[in-house]
């Protein structure tokens, strides 16, 4: 094999085909990239055998050129060591060239490295994907939709099914949902999709979500998402990105979401995102994390925080709207910060159906997104 590439391109390529590559493998060639030539350019693939992440640099796009082929081939490299010298190279021009013993050079400006390469016939196929499930989302709201709820999957492998995104798609609308059984966040959107195109209980690791959030870009795009029996695809412009699916069936969340309210509380989600983090600089210290909110008799909000051996905060909060019950309740000022974040609007309304009982957390400007909060006893 013989190329020479612009170091820009291949160092992007690099960059996004590393956060496919394990450093705790047994099989020594998933350690490395495999950079592999045809017609239409330069490929490079990286895999973990949970994700696995293919870009590929074409020979030319929008006029700018990308590599030139000079003689075809491919080889493995060890990523750890490819990334590094890529990055360093001086020049915006290199040259790579394998011989027949997998001998690799690599040279650019007055810089010349040789590395050893592995054969590259030894590395894994990708998984072919049957494409009669696709459906496209632009870019930026996948990685919204993803980035609004993936903090809410479960940091525990005790319900290993819990540590993915649970999608589902129905009538054209894609929903997002994560649980950890402490609290839940959903998030839903409509997309373009064939009329007849449904599927529930799809859940991708929230890892693999994580991974793919860093290589979209932030632009509408059209990603288009292909979901087969045990994998899911995601194309966007050069990359492939694919990631394995959790085994298991992900518990029915529509019928924990209380129905009713006996309080509704309406607040600028940005004065009460401020006053719980201010509440939770102490709560934070003690080990429970817990913030108490009191509704008062003249209408507004009290938030309090106690860590018996640091001290206590009191906050007062004048709501936009308040309804129904008097109410005293404790969370998670954590879970209930993580939420108020994920929401992009200005005003949220919290229905409360007593001290015990989930509460909702919704924008009041759409209906797109729902956060569901567990209290914690403490009365």
């Amino acid at each position: 094999m013989h190329i020479t590439v612009q170091r820009d391109k291949l160092s992007n390529a690099v960059s996004h085909v590393s956060k496919a590559v394990s450093s705790r493998t047994t099989i020594p060639i998933l350690t490395g990239i495999k950079i592999k030539t045809d017609d239409e350019g330069l490929t490079l693939t990286a895999s973990d055998s949970d994700v696995s992440i293919e870009v590929q640099i074409p020979l030319e796009e929008a006029g700018e050129w990308g590599v030139t082929i000079h003689q075809p081939g491919s080889i493995v490299l060890t990523a750890r060591i490819f990334s590094e010298i890529v990055r360093k190279l001086p020049s915006n021009e290199i040259h790579i060239q394998v011989d027949d013993r997998l001998v690799t050079q690599i040279r650019s400006g007055q810089a010349e490295f040789t590395i050893n390469g592995m054969d590259a016939s030894e590395y894994p196929q990708l998984p072919h994907l049957e494409e009669d499930k696709v459906f496209s989302v632009p870019c930026d709201l996948l990685k919204a939709m993803i980035r609004q709820t993936v903090f809410g999957v479960s940091t525990s492998e005790m319900r290993p099914i819990l540590t993915g995104l649970m999608w589902s798609l129905e009538q054209g609308k894609l929903r997002f949902v994560a649980t950890d059984s402490h609290r839940l966040a959903s998030r839903t959107a409509m997309v373009e999709c064939p009329d007849d195109l449904s599927f529930h209980n799809v859940v991708v690791p929230g890892k693999s979500c994580n991974e793919l959030v860093k290589i979209l870009d932030d632009d509408q795009n059209p990603a288009d998402i292909v979901v087969a029996d045990n994998q899911i695809l995601v194309k966007s412009k050069h990359i492939l990105f694919y990631s394995r699916l959790l085994e298991g069936t992900y518990p029915d969340t529509t019928r924990i979401i209380p129905q009713g309210s006996k309080t509704e509380i309406t607040v600028s989600t940005k004065e009460f995102l401020q006053s719980i983090e201010r509440a939770s600089l102490l709560s934070r210290e003690g080990k429970s994390n817990v913030v108490k909110l009191v509704t008062l008799p003249d209408g507004t909000v009290e938030i309090t925080s106690n860590a018996p051996e640091i001290g206590k905060v009191t906050d007062i909060l004048s709501p936009k709207a308040m309804e129904g019950e008097e109410l005293k309740i404790s969370f998670n000022a954590k879970y209930m910060i993580d939420a108020l974040r994920a929401i992009d609007s200005s005003e949220i309304r919290a229905s409360f159906t007593g001290p015990m009982s989930p509460f909702v957390i919704r924008p009041t400007d759409h209906d797109w997104m729902l956060h569901l909060i567990l209290p914690v006893r403490t009365y």
